[in-house]
Formats: C-alpha cells, structure tokens, sequence
C-alpha cells in the first residue's frame, strides 16, 4: 500500500485529489494538510511515500515546505508538485527545492495516479508542455 498525502489550501480540490486517490486499491491518503507548514508537520508525523504540493498556499508555499520536507533526512517522502499555473520559473524552483515531480491541476485522474506510483518507485515525473503551447 502506497501512502500519500494532500496538500493544498483549496478543500474542494484536496477533497477531489483525495477521492481519486482513494479510489486506487494500492493507495491511501494518510493525511491532508491546507497549507505549507502543516504539510511539514504532518509529513513528519505520517511519512507518506508521496505528497500532493499545491505551489501557491497561505502561511508557508509549496516550494518552501518542499525545500523542508526533503532537506529532512529522516523523511523519505517525495513530493509531487501542483499547479494550474504553467510557469518555467516555477519548475526550476520546484527542483531546485527538491520535488520529484510537476504536474498541472488539469492532468487527467489517470495520469496524477501514475505519477504517484512513478514518484514512488523511485523515479521522477516532469508535466510536458504541448508543442501547441
């Protein structure tokens, strides 16, 4: 069993994100938190293999909380980064605090499912802009 968080300040969107995930029979959300500092927390209390990060959040963002969060050694919790907002800066930031993955808010179910269980092998998982876009 996969064990993974949600974070984001938005609750219908943390709610959703959870219910898919749920719906997997090898996942589990452990905990859900609403912004940056009570992901910190709660990583440390439940060490999910694999965190949701909503980037922009009140009290603490998504690219700090991941900067902490990774820079634990004592927590091996991988955290895939969301947004709805397509910015490369954002991507070099979310690297560069340690995220092992971005996707987009618009992903299709299937693709954030994969992600997770990508991210929880070992392995990283980057949203592809479009040749459109």
């Amino acid at each position: 069993m996969l064990r993974v968080g949600v974070v984001g300040d938005q609750a219908l969107v943390r709610t959703g994100f959870s219910m898919i995930l749920e719906s997997e029979p090898d996942l589990e959300v452990v905990c859900q938190a609403v912004d940056g500092r009570e992901a910190v927390e709660l990583c440390r209390r439940y060490r999910p293999d694999v965190v949701l990060m909503d980037i922009r959040m009140p009290e603490l963002d998504g690219i700090e909380a991941t900067r902490l969060i990774t820079s634990d050694t004592d927590n091996h919790t991988r955290v895939l980064m969301l947004t709805t907002f397509d910015i490369d800066e954002y991507v070099y930031d979310v690297i560069r605090a340690g995220a092992s993955g971005f996707l987009l808010k618009d992903t299709p179910p299937d693709e954030l499912v994969a992600a997770v269980r990508i991210l929880a092998a070992g392995e990283a998982c980057w949203h592809r802009r479009s040749r459109d876009g």
